[in-house]
C-alpha cells in the first residue's frame, strides 16, 4: 500500500464510522490529535475513543484531498491534505468544518501504518477569499 492509499483507507474507515477498521491502520503506539485538540496515544485508545464517538454520535462524512506527500526517508512520509464535511440534511459544505490534515507515515511490518494524524481547523481568520477557495476545491472533481 502506498501512503496515499493509507490516507484514503483511514479517511473510508472514518466515513464508515469503522473504529476497528481506523485502528487497524496505526503503529501501536500511534498518536491522533482531533479537530478540537483532543490528544489520544496508543491504536488501542484510539480506536476505543472512535468506537465511543460512532455509538453516540453520527459525525458526517468527510471528503478529502490529498495536496501533496513529502517523502522525509525511506521509511517516513508525510501527507499533506486538506477535508471538508457536509452535515446531515445539507447539501453544501460546512466551512467550520474545514481542516487541515497532516499524517506522518511509518513503514514498519512490511506495510505503510499511522504514527500521527493532526487535524487542525481550517478557519482563515479574517480572510472569507481563502475559506471560499477551499470549499470550491474540496467541491471539484
Amino acid at each position: 500500500m502506498t501512503v496515499e492509499e493509507l490516507y484514503r483507507q483511514m479517511i473510508d474507515a472514518w466515513n464508515k464510522h469503522d473504529a476497528e477498521g481506523f485502528g487497524s491502520l496505526l503503529v501501536l503506539d500511534g498518536e491522533a490529535v482531533g479537530f478540537d485538540g483532543t490528544q489520544h496515544t496508543g491504536r488501542g485508545t484510539i480506536t476505543e475513543q472512535l468506537r465511543a464517538i460512532f455509538a453516540t454520535h453520527s459525525p458526517p462524512s468527510y471528503t478529502a484531498k490529498i495536496v501533496g506527500v513529502t517523502t522525509v526517508t525511506t521509511d517516513v512520509a508525510i501527507v499533506r491534505a486538506v477535508a471538508g464535511m457536509i452535515p446531515a440534511g445539507k447539501t453544501e459544505f460546512d466551512p467550520k468544518l474545514h481542516a487541515v490534515m497532516r499524517l506522518t507515515a511509518v513503514h514498519r511490518g512490511g506495510d505503510w501504518r499511522i504514527a500521527l494524524l493532526q487535524s487542525t481547523p481550517a478557519q482563515f481568520h479574517g480572510r472569507a477569499d481563502e475559506i471560499a477557495k477551499l470549499t470550491a476545491e474540496l467541491a471539484a472533481p
